[in-house]
C-alpha cells in the first residue's frame, strides 16, 4: 500500500487533512487495486481515536437516496468528529458493499421486483457483502493508529480491525433515523447480516 497524496482539507464540519492511498489485494487468482481517503482530524494519537470506515454509496451520498441511510451514517459521522475535535473517516471505493455501481443498480432493479438487498445480490451471482476492509487496516497502520473507538453497526468491521492488529476499544453505534423507504433494507441489514441496530 502506498500513501500517493496529502492536502489540507477544509469542509462544513471543520478542517480535516486528507490523505490519499492505493492498495493491491491478492483476491483469488487475480490482484484487486483498491483506492480510499481519509480525513484527519485534529490529534489521532494521544488517545484512541473515533474512526469511521464508510463504503462508497454513489446513490445515497452524492444524489441524497432515500433506499438506504448510507448519506445520514456519513454525516452523522463527520459531525462526530467534529465534535471530539479529533478523528478519522476512511472512505472507500466499495460501492454497493463491493459489487461495482452497475451491480448495485441492477440489485436495485430486483429489489423492486420484491427480494431484499441480500437475495437480490446473490442472484446477481455476488455474495451479500464482498468488503474485506484490508485497506482500511493499512491504512490506520499507516496514520500509526494502533487503537481506536469503531463508529460503526457493523460487526464485521470490528473482526477485521481486529484481525489485522488494531484494537478496537470500543463500539461506537452509528445509528441514524432513516426514511420509511430504507426500512425493509435496514431490516435484512440487521437479520441477515448481523448489523448492530436497535
Amino acid at each position: 500500500m502506498q500513501q500517493v497524496a496529502s492536502a489540507d482539507f477544509p469542509t462544513r464540519w471543520g478542517k480535516f487533512r486528507i490523505y490519499g492511498f492505493r492498495g493491491q489485494f491478492e483476491n483469488g487468482d487475480k490482484p484487486r487495486l483498491e483506492e480510499a481517503v481519509a480525513l484527519v482530524m485534529g490529534d489521532v494519537h494521544s488517545t484512541a481515536p473515533l474512526v469511521r470506515i464508510h463504503s462508497q454509496c454513489l446513490t445515497g451520498d452524492v444524489f441524497g437516496s432515500l433506499r438506504c441511510d448510507c448519506r445520514q451514517q456519513l454525516e452523522k459521522a463527520l459531525a462526530m468528529i467534529a465534535a471530539e475535535g479529533a478523528g478519522v473517516l476512511i472512505y472507500e471505493q466499495q460501492e454497493g458493499r463491493g459489487i461495482g455501481l452497475m451491480p448495485k443498480l441492477q440489485a436495485y432493479e430486483l429489489q423492486d421486483s420484491g427480494l431484499d438487498t441480500v437475495e437480490a445480490n446473490e442472484r446477481l451471482g455476488f455474495k451479500a457483502d464482498h468488503r474485506e476492509f484490508t485497506l482500511p487496516a493499512e491504512i490506520l497502520r499507516a496514520l500509526s493508529i494502533k487503537e481506536v473507538r469503531l463508529l460503526s453497526n457493523n460487526p464485521d468491521k470490528v473482526s477485521a480491525l481486529e484481525r489485522a492488529g488494531i484494537r478496537v476499544s470500543e463500539r461506537v453505534p452509528c445509528e441514524v433515523q432513516a426514511s420509511s423507504h430504507a426500512e425493509e433494507y435496514l431490516k435484512t441489514k440487521k437479520e441477515k447480516m448481523g448489523h448492530l441496530l436497535s
